[in-house]
């Protein structure tokens, strides 16, 4: 049996912990698997419940953190190689870029035979200024060269990392699409509605716009509040519901207040608002199952979780067109999608999922079937333990 050590950056709500869980859960017999993951996000919610429901116990590497700090991350490194020292796996398999960075340092310190990693997303747009961009891409090039394999979820992705950052050769990157146990969003969906829309108070004609994600810049939730403002002006019967939580819930509330929405929280509940910021909302097919609408904004992605399920839940989509966002979606057919910070396309596809029932209608029809194809969590198990296999034999092991 070969033995895998599974690494994330840490376990807060979002496609990388579905992956390394069922990764973890459904790989072929012959590969066993040690998971673990740095703590979450003060700000975040926690996604320990997802692997433990499928009767995984991961390890959780306590200095390893979101915010970048010399001390914790040398701690971290440390309680990483202890790990692979004492699991001494044939294949080191990290995910997103803190554990990426850590645990291949580890692992090539450790001399394990294959190191594989996961981009499930980048940081090279967006997130950071020209000079510390610079250093996380020369980082990123260095761990290429120590890498055995990387993976990324798209074609686009591989073009971009491999053809425009230059991070490593073509030839070194494979395309394994993340993969998901969808059955939850369509079973008992018109149960799940009532529910929903009951603890909001949602009239039948009122039409649910609903955007999920950590309340941070890279979201741009400022261009689904400002888009929904204009759209309410023409279209009365809306809400917005923000899902999720973050820095930004204080600046965003102003910005309610700035363009005239009213709004509702937790602290302060008030369900006649415009705008309800839920914080998390751990059971998400409920939650997809009562909005009619559901909205990306963001100016950098990778494989957006929300719009996947979205599709699985038969909803359709308004989406900014970033990262990954068009290997997710299907351009005109389940999403209507615009540039980055086009507020004025962004507010007109609103405005027109809002007025036309039938074009919702439509827009749904083929989401559920497109994501059932694409991204089945037997799929990704499958093609990612075919490519272990793979590098297993060209190293004689």
């Amino acid at each position: 049996m070969y033995r895998v050590f599974r690494l994330i950056n840490r376990f807060n709500l979002g496609g990388p912990v579905f992956n390394v869980t069922y990764l973890t859960k459904f790989l072929s017999p012959e590969f066993e698997t040690l998971l673990a993951g740095g703590m979450k996000d003060e700000s975040e919610a926690s996604s320990e419940y997802i692997p433990m429901e499928y009767g995984i116990k991961p390890v959780i590497i306590e200095k390893m953190k979101r915010s970048i700090n010399p001390a914790n991350d040398i701690a971290a490194y440390y309680a990483i190689k202890k790990l692979i020292q004492d699991y001494k796996p044939h294949i080191v398999h990290t995910h997103a870029s803190k554990a990426g960075s850590l645990g291949r340092m580890a692992a090539v310190a450790c001399k394990v035979p294959i190191i594989a990693h996961t981009y499930h997303g980048h940081v090279f747009h967006s997130y950071f200024n020209n000079l510390q961009t610079s250093v996380y891409k020369n980082i990123e090039r260095y761990l290429g060269t120590k890498s055995t394999a990387l993976i990324t979820l798209s074609e686009k992705q591989k073009i971009e990392l491999s053809e425009i950052h230059k991070i490593a050769p073509s030839e070194k990157f494979h395309i394994i699409p993340l993969g998901f146990d969808l059955k939850r969003f369509w079973t008992d969906t018109d149960q799940k509605r009532k529910k929903f829309r009951a603890s909001y108070q949602l009239d039948d004609d009122m039409v649910a716009i609903g955007i999920m994600g950590r309340l941070v810049p890279i979201k741009n939730h400022a261009l689904f509040l400002d888009s929904f403002k204009k759209t309410k002006e023409k279209q009365k019967n809306i809400k917005a519901f923000i899902i999720g939580d973050g820095e930004l819930k204080e600046p965003l509330i102003q910005q309610c207040i700035k363009i005239g929405l009213s709004y509702s929280t937790i602290e302060a509940p008030n369900l006649q608002a415009d705008v309800i910021f839920t914080s998390w909302i751990t059971d998400t097919d409920t939650a997809m199952a009562g909005l009619d609408v559901v909205a990306l904004s963001s100016l950098n992605e990778g494989t957006p979780v929300s719009l996947i399920e979205a599709q699985a839940a038969g909803k359709p989509i308004i989406s900014t067109i970033t990262g990954g966002i068009e290997n997710v979606v299907i351009a005109g057919q389940t999403a209507l999608l615009s540039h980055v910070n086009d507020v004025e396309l962004f507010s007109e596809n609103m405005h027109k999922l809002v007025a036309d029932s039938k074009l919702r209608d439509d827009l749904s029809k083929t989401g559920r079937d497109f994501v059932n194809k694409r991204f089945s969590h037997t799929a990704l198990a499958e093609n990612t333990g075919n490519l272990y296999k793979k590098l297993l034999m060209d190293k004689g092991l």
